[in-house]
């Protein structure tokens, strides 16, 4: 039980300081200074094309045309 009971002591003291500390660190990076337009176009990105479509991304277009067999 002398594990158990050490455990117990160590999980009720240092693990709530460590959790509490991650807590506020997650609060001020959400709040610093330089965050305010990374989480606006975050919040917008859903309305970017909301009268029309995306236009296609080169990047992802195929480079040829599909075989016969994938277009049936």
């Amino acid at each position: 039980m002398e594990t158990y009971s050490f455990l117990r002591t160590l999980a009720d003291s240092w693990a709530l300081l460590a959790l509490t500390l991650v807590f506020v660190g997650m609060v001020v990076f959400v709040f610093r200074p330089g965050g305010r337009r990374i989480h606006r176009d975050a919040a917008e990105s859903i309305f970017r094309h909301e009268t029309r479509p995306a236009d296609p991304d080169p990047d992802h277009a195929p480079d040829q045309a599909p075989d016969d067999k994938e277009t049936r």
